[in-house]
C-alpha cells in the first residue's frame, strides 16, 4: 500500500514516514501545500496524512483543490487544533478523518489501516482471507493451511494488495504505484524480484500455486 505525507515539520514527517515504511508501506512525502497538490494529482495513493498548517498552500484548500479535481484518495488530517469546529472544518473540506496533535503513532497507523479498509470495500475490519491463505493486519501474521508464514515488510505489502484484489489480473505498472515510492525506477526487475521471493515463500510447500503469471500482462492470486 502507498501513502502520500504532507507535513512541513521535518521531525514529524521523519517520524511518520518511518513507521509506515516499518509497517509496509510505501512512502511519499511532500514538504508544502502545492506540492502536496501535485503528487495527489498524478500519483496513485491507498490513503494520504495531511496537515493543516502548511506553507505555500494550506492543508484545508489542499484537500478542496484535489477533492475538485476527482481525486478519491482517502485522506486523514493531522492538526494540533482540537476545537470541534476545527474537525467539522476538515470533514466539510474533504477529508476522511481527523487525528490532533500530539499522537500515538499506533492510532495514526490503526486510522490510515481503516480509511484504506473502507476505500477498498474489505469486509474484514482487520483480517484477509483468500482460499485456504489468512492475513491478520494487526498482528501481520500470514498462515496457508495451517502454516505459518514469515514475510518482510515489501513482501507482506504485495500480499496484502493481492489479497485485496483477489482473482484479478494486476500489472507491474499497478504493483510498483502501490508496493513502491514515485521516485523509484521502473526500469528495473525489482517486482519480478518481489513476486518471486514471495512466490517462493507462499507457494513452494503446496501443489497448488496462488500467484500466477498472466505473460504480458501481470500476475493473478488465485484460491487454493
Amino acid at each position: 500500500m502507498r501513502v502520500l505525507v504532507v507535513e512541513d515539520d521535518k521531525k514529524i514527517a521523519s517520524f511518520v514516514m518511518n513507521g509506515l515504511k516499518q509497517a509496509g508501506f510505501a512512502v511519499d512525502h511532500a514538504g508544502d501545500g502545492e506540492e502536496g497538490v501535485h503528487l495527489a494529482m498524478h500519483e496513485s495513493y491507498d490513503a494520504a496524512v495531511i496537515d493543516i498548517m502548511l506553507p505555500k498552500l494550506d492543508g484545508l484548500s489542499l484537500i478542496d483543490e484535489v477533492r475538485r479535481s476527482g481525486v478519491k484518495t482517502p485522506v486523514l488530517i493531522l492538526s494540533a487544533r482540537r476545537t470541534v469546529d476545527d474537525r467539522v472544518k476538515g470533514l466539510e473540506a474533504g477529508g476522511d478523518d481527523y487525528l490532533t496533535k500530539p499522537f500515538a503513532f499506533s492510532e495514526l497507523l490503526a486510522r490510515v489501516q481503516a480509511l484504506i479498509r473502507r476505500s477498498s470495500g474489505s469486509t474484514g475490519a482487520t483480517y484477509l482471507k483468500t482460499g485456504d491463505l489468512s492475513m491478520d493486519l494487526l498482528t501481520r501474521r500470514v498462515v496457508r493451511a495451517g502454516e505459518d508464514i514469515e514475510l518482510q515488510p515489501k513482501e507482506f505489502s504485495l500480499l496484502e494488495y493481492f489479497m485485496r484484489n483477489p482473482g484479478r489480473v494486476v500489472s507491474k505498472t499497478l504493483i510498483m504505484e502501490h508496493i513502491y515510492d514515485y521516485n523509484f525506477d521502473p526500469q528495473t526487475n525489482v517486482v519480478d524480484v518481489l513476486v518471486c521471493r514471495l512466490r517462493n515463500k507462499l507457494d513452494k510447500d503446496f501443489d497448488n500455486k496462488m500467484i500466477q503469471t498472466i505473460r504480458g500482462v501481470g500476475y493473478v492470486l488465485k484460491e487454493s
